[in-house]
């Protein structure tokens, strides 16, 4: 049986016209990563977590590196991750300074009794589990700084008539 990996990069109507290519490079690179995974032998669950962990580390992606930014400008993630399997799952929220939240979430699915960790704990617990951390300004991007100053902008401007 051929093995299938679909890889969804987010909100594709909302792509500049400058930033397809790259975005639709970075789709191919992120299933590339999974499908081969697959070919050599590793489970659905390592080839999502690969899959995903390449979207994070590409800056074209609400994930990881390019992450939206909170109202502060700060990055907090969330991931999640299932087993088809047995239908264990784990996840992560408002996590900082981690470059791959997935790597985090798939650790709660295997190595705890819980199947969700949130800000402080899940800190504690990618620390006690040897996840590295980076600097919260690594996993900022200029294009989500931007984003956030129109936002912020667009927030104080009168709301447009509701029946428009």
């Amino acid at each position: 049986m051929n093995p299938v990996l679909v890889v969804h990069g987010g909100g594709a109507s909302n792509i500049s016209k400058d930033r397809k290519e790259r975005v639709r490079q970075g789709i191919i690179r992120a299933a590339t990563e999974g499908y081969k995974i697959l070919k050599d032998g590793g489970s659905a669950v390592d080839a999502v977590e690969g899959a995903v962990t390449v979207l994070e580390d590409d800056p074209e992606f609400n994930a990881g590196c390019g992450s939206v930014l909170n109202v502060n400008g700060d990055v907090e993630m969330d991931a999640s991750i299932m087993n088809g399997k047995d239908l264990s799952a784990g996840a992560v929220s408002a996590v900082q300074g981690i470059a791959n939240p997935i790597k985090l979430a798939r650790l709660v699915m295997e190595k705890t009794t819980h199947c969700f960790l949130t800000d402080q704990g899940a800190a504690k617990f990618a620390t006690a589990m040897g996840i590295p951390t980076v600097p919260k300004e690594q996993l900022v991007t200029e294009r989500n700084i931007k984003r956030l100053e129109k936002e912020k902008h667009e927030k104080g401007a009168p709301k447009p008539d509701c029946e428009k």
